[in-house]
């Protein structure tokens, strides 16, 4: 049997170099998919989802509607994911300056903008489509004024004009654990109020530490971050004062009666050592180090939220 091939044009082409030009079209399609994935800001867009099952969860209290949760995770995911990839379209100009975001695929040109928006309204549309049917008309208000929210109240406006920037993308940042508890109650009560809390206040000093150390790269860029117009004293108290009331927030769950012991003395020794890792930054002779040190006990904070919230209302 031949191993040989006709070409388009007539031609004969080795079955190896056909093995070949298969594989290359098939890293060809890896990489664009890599592409397009990377704007969607994955890390962003994951510990979103996580949020938003915590939320659901909190409010299921052990008793899961596996299909909604499902419903939730998949239509909530692509909004964010649609919010994350226009974010990219519209910040191109920032990003540009930015060490970190300065080789994102909409400032090197690897996605067309055409493509990348296409990108963004598909996973729009699928997405809200997916919360239409699935969940219920309160899911599907949070997630289109999140999404509004993170893409002009915070992208187009507040992060370019004002210093009150992180607190409005604060607000959509705290809408998916929003969602998931509305997606099992279908209304807002003290819960749903405490965890809205709960993310919104945990987004400051998160987001208030990366605006120390990268204070210079906003400042070039011309983004107005507290860092840059109030100074790092000024922010660093901020930080602490957020810092408090986010740990305050974390303990009114089991005030209401939401969870129980164990969350309380893991969330409450949790919160003191953030507390106290704030108040090293009044003194620090180093603050972008500091400052990368509370960020990266930020991470630490929302893990275990997410999980003790998850399994606080079914342990003692």
């Amino acid at each position: 049997m031949s191993t040989r091939a006709s070409s388009p044009a007539g031609g004969r082409i080795d079955g190896t170099d056909a093995a070949l030009a298969a594989r290359a079209d098939g890293r060809g399609l890896r990489d664009t998919f890599t592409r397009y994935y990377s704007l969607t800001k994955p890390g962003v867009l994951y510990g979103n989802a996580l949020t938003a099952a915590a939320g659901f969860a909190l409010a299921s209290a052990g008793y899961f509607h596996l299909g909604r949760f499902v419903a939730l995770c998949l239509g909530s995911t692509m909004v964010i994911a649609s919010a994350c990839v226009l974010n990219n379209v519209l910040d191109r100009d920032i990003d540009t300056v930015m060490e970190r975001t300065r080789k994102r695929a909409t400032v090197t040109g690897s996605v067309p903008l055409q493509g990348a928006v296409a990108f963004s309204i598909g996973l729009g549309v699928i997405g809200m489509a997916v919360l239409v049917a699935w969940t219920n008309w309160l899911v599907v208000a949070v997630g289109v004024a999140g999404f509004a929210c993170y893409v002009w109240l915070y992208g187009m406006l507040s992060k370019r004009m004002s210093i009150h920037g992180t607190l409005v993308g604060s607000v959509s940042g705290a809408a998916p654990i929003f969602a998931g508890y509305l997606a099992v109650t279908d209304r807002v009560d003290a819960g749903a109020i405490i965890a809205f809390a709960i993310l919104f206040l945990w987004q400051m000093p998160e987001f208030y530490s990366i605006a120390i150390y990268r204070r210079d790269e906003y400042a070039r860029a011309g983004v107005p971050v507290i860092s840059v117009v109030k100074g790092i004293p000024h922010t660093i108290r901020e930080i602490l004062a957020y810092t408090v009331a986010f740990v305050v927030a974390t303990l009114l769950l089991p005030v209401f009666g939401y969870v129980g012991i164990v969350y309380t003395v893991v969330m409450g020794a949790l919160g003191i050592y953030w507390i106290w890792i704030g108040t090293l930054g009044l003194r620090a002779a180093d603050p972008g180090a500091w400052a990368r040190r509370m960020f990266r006990f930020s991470m630490v904070m929302i893990l275990a939220l997410c999980v003790m919230v998850a399994v606080g209302p079914v342990l003692p």
